[in-house]
């Protein structure tokens, strides 16, 4: 189709572009909020070859949103339900549901291409940032999108036209869905947060503040189990609060319950339940024993519990740095309810969490800690809990969802119409703005300095002296990078004694005794990941002075540095580089001299994953490259 840069509305109902429609084949990321919203607009707007992914099933505190999806559906796949929702929309066109997670290799470069576009709806930051550079390598426009509550936005990303995802520094996001909060948490942060917003507003608090409340969430279709029921945690009258702790005690038949949901655990492990009755200290403890006006054995004396004011004062745990074990946590979370019940009556059904009140954090951290046991998460101690940025909910709204659906398929259609100078940012607004709901601007240019899509260099703040060679692969590609390859999966097969002197000496060595020198101040390191289209230089700076609240991960990645700058410390380097075989001068240059012949063989060889090079020979393949100065120690990521 000629190009209309210029010609657009006008190419809006012209007959090319109705054709365009039906013939492009398109693959819209996620069928959750957005997703369903954006599948109905797209077949209502003529798109008839279609593609959905999603690896999540449906829940009972989807069905107030996510229209297509009924009661009858929870458990099942989200993906599956909303492709044949569209196709009883739509009869005759070509739809195709995947259930399963975009990062998977079948998802690579090579599917991509087959698409005139992608459309995402995905609410995870990791999996965008992966979207993004599959896009960028099969040269493919991505229609980017996001919501958070009345907010919205919608961009679109053309490799070399316009900005990327990640041209401009995303925040790591501080609030988290609830789909990943009720079932499938990975990470402790998860736990605590669903303890704080979820669990404890059940409990105490307001029961339609929580989204476990399963009942409110299905808008009235009723509860599909007893533990559905809000008022199934609510004391009830006569209840002695020991006997209502153990009631609402979820970690045992919750957990049974969605160990049923197969497909949610296609490509994640199952959660184990916990038996209440296995986790009870012994009576000789005093744990979990105490009620209103009873006494606890505490240091081997008898002493009064005070009901109104410390679980842990009650059960004699009294160092809060100290992670409690499961049956630990477990006597704190029936402690922590009955002295709720027992001692603040006054306060149920009204009750707000306080991080100042030290009974609601026992009772948080307890909470989660049982959520993480069940999860296979670490545990944290009372003291981290407490120090943990808990962050709101993303509460979603279904007109937020489809405005944002109706945007994307606007923009989508003047990618088809040839119109791509005429994509736009567009962003919506809780409240009126310029006389406007929603605010557009043209779609940037290509960050110069990009990490992603351009050439770029950063700096890369960390303790070279504490962080390990294993700790900075794996935080950093995890965070702020986001690396797609991981070295988990070719650690445990190990079985050489080369490989394992790479386990066991290597990943465990600190940075700044590497070979070679080590990692340390104004050390360069080069990423190359070719699947994801992602390179960038690193320029370490050696930091002893961490505030661990401000920078849990211990290390901080902040932007661009001035080409100057490289060059100075390029030029800082001896000139004994090694030189490629095509004639091109490489910085990486040789090993060092006084590395063991023992030691090079253990680089040169280990299992596919992984492999640490002296020389270039795997060119094709993934690399991160530590330069340190005079002397190269840089890995090879198959």
């Amino acid at each position: 189709m000629a190009q209309r840069d210029g010609q657009w509305p006008y190419a809006a109902g012209s007959r090319e572009l109705k054709r365009a429609v039906r013939e492009a084949r398109v693959l819209t990321v996620g069928a959750g909020g957005i997703g369903c919203e954006l599948l109905k607009t797209l077949v209502t707007s003529g798109f008839r070859h279609i593609e959905v992914i999603d690896m999540d099933t449906i829940e009972m505190s989807n069905l107030n949103r996510q229209f297509l999806f009924r009661k009858r559906h929870v458990g099942m796949s989200k993906s599956v339900v909303a492709a044949e929702a569209a196709k009883h929309m739509r009869p005759g066109i070509d739809i195709t549901a995947w259930l399963g997670n975009v990062k998977e290799p079948r998802f690579g470069v090579d599917f991509f291409r087959r698409f005139d576009c992608v459309l995402n709806g995905l609410d995870n930051l990791e999996a965008r940032r992966h979207i993004n550079r599959l896009c960028l390598a099969a040269g493919v426009p991505l229609v980017e999108s996001g919501t958070a509550g009345y907010l919205g936005q919608v961009s679109v990303h053309l490799k070399g036209r316009t900005e990327c995802f990640e041209c401009q520094p995303k925040p790591t996001p501080k609030t988290f869905p609830v789909c990943t909060l009720r079932n499938t948490p990975d990470k402790p942060i998860h736990c605590v947060v669903w303890a704080k917003e979820m669990l404890f507003p059940l409990l105490f608090g307001v029961p339609e503040a929580s989204d476990l409340n399963e009942a409110a969430a299905a808008d009235g279709e009723g509860a599909a189990s007893t533990a559905d029921d809000p008022t199934f945690y609510r004391h009830r009258q006569g209840e002695g609060s020991r006997q209502f702790a153990e009631r609402v005690h979820l970690y045992g038949t919750k957990i049974v319950e969605l160990r049923r949901m197969e497909d949610l655990w296609r490509n994640r492990r199952r959660p184990e339940p916990l038996d209440l009755d296995v986790l009870l200290l012994p009576a000789a403890d005093g744990s979990g024993t105490a009620t209103a006006g009873d006494s606890v054995a505490i240091g081997g004396a008898a002493k009064p519990v005070d009901v109104a004011s410390s679980a842990c004062r009650a059960l004699g745990l009294k160092d809060v740095h100290a992670v409690w074990d499961v049956p630990h946590s477990a006597a704190v979370f029936l402690m922590a309810v009955q002295l709720f019940v027992d001692g603040r009556s006054n306060e149920l059904g009204s009750a707000q969490f306080d991080k100042d009140d030290a009974l609601a954090v026992e009772f948080v951290t307890a909470a989660a800690n049982l959520r993480a046991a069940c999860y296979g998460i670490p545990m944290q101690s009372l003291f981290e809990t407490k120090a943990s940025r808990l962050s709101n909910i993303i509460h979603a709204i279904a007109t937020t969802n489809a405005i944002v659906s109706g945007l994307i398929v606007v923009e989508a259609q003047k990618l088809l119409a040839g119109a791509a100078g005429s994509c736009q940012t567009s962003f919506l607004h809780q409240q009126v703005c310029s006389k406007r709901l929603v605010s557009r601007m043209a779609a940037p240019e290509p960050n110069v300095a990009c990490m992603v899509c351009g050439t770029a260099q950063a700096e890369l703040a960390i303790d070279t002296n504490k962080m390990t060679l294993q700790q900075l692969v794996d935080r950093v590609r995890g965070g702020q990078i986001g690396f797609k390859v991981k070295l988990d999966s070719f650690l445990d097969p190990i079985t050489t004694r080369q490989q394992q002197h790479w386990k066991d000496t290597l990943l465990r060595r600190l940075l700044a005794q590497l070979p070679g020198g080590g990692v340390v101040h104004n050390s360069i390191l080069d990423i190359d990941d070719q699947e994801q289209c992602f390179k960038a230089q690193l320029i370490v700076k050696h930091r002893e002075d961490w505030n661990s609240d401000q920078h849990p991960e211990g290390f901080v990645l902040s932007g661009g540095l001035p080409t100057a700058q490289a060059e100075q410390l390029s030029a800082e380097a001896p000139a004994d580089v090694g030189g490629r075989r095509d004639g091109r001068n490489d910085r990486r240059g040789p090993m060092p001299a006084h590395a063991g012949a023992s030691e090079l063989a253990a680089l040169q060889e280990t299992e596919d994953d992984v492999v640490l090079l002296a020389s270039d020979d795997e060119e094709d393949a993934t690399e991160a490259a530590v330069c340190t100065g005079g002397s190269i120690f840089w890995i090879l990521f198959k």
